[in-house]
């Protein structure tokens, strides 16, 4: 069941967040789905997902990644999301102090351009170190940066805060990173 439960977890990450068009799903403009058609499109393709199943894995998620509507009528990714749509996130003060977990390989193209968001809408940042470590050991061995994103801000950098906690900006120039 654990191995079921992660197995539609990664592929609704994957519907959601990158290619809704895997299964023929259309998002509308600020990123949700319709529930059902969700369920109806993912048994489609050979999944054996529920209502139920849907339900564990939004409110089990570890990191928080879907967020359902009051009614439960909709589904969306909180964020990281590779494909143009509008989570009308407000702008909020971050603290002091923010960090990034990566690994060794990107860490020198990180001191000369800084951090980019590639193919996301935003740079993701942890609030804790205990979060960056945890993201940075998806890859292999973690390297943390410390952000300094008050100073960020007060220079005119603005950020966001996902409905899961993770912070967001569009960039962070090298000269705002401890590495």
């Amino acid at each position: 069941m654990e191995k079921h439960l992660k197995q539609i977890s990664k592929f609704v990450s994957l519907v959601l967040r990158h290619k809704p068009e895997t299964i023929g799903l259309q998002l509308n403009e600020n990123g949700w789905a319709d529930v059902q058609e969700l369920i109806d499109k993912m048994n489609a393709t050979g999944a054996d997902v529920t209502l139920e199943l849907i339900n564990t894995i939004v409110e089990t998620n570890d990191k928080k990644r879907f967020v359902f509507n009051e009614d439960k009528t909709m589904i969306r990714a909180n964020q990281g999301h590779s494909i143009d749509v509008e989570l009308n996130l407000k702008e909020v003060q971050p603290p002091e102090l923010l960090y990034h977990g990566t690994v060794e390989k990107f860490v020198e193209a990180i001191r000369k351009d800084g951090l980019k968001k590639m193919e996301r809408h935003h740079v993701h940042l942890s609030k804790d170190m205990e979060t960056a470590v945890n993201v940075g050991s998806r890859r292999g061995k973690p390297f943390i940066l410390t952000i300094e994103s008050a100073k960020m801000y007060a220079d005119g950098h603005k950020f966001y805060l996902s409905e899961n906690e993770v912070w967001l900006t569009d960039e962070v120039p090298v000269q705002y990173i401890r590495f």
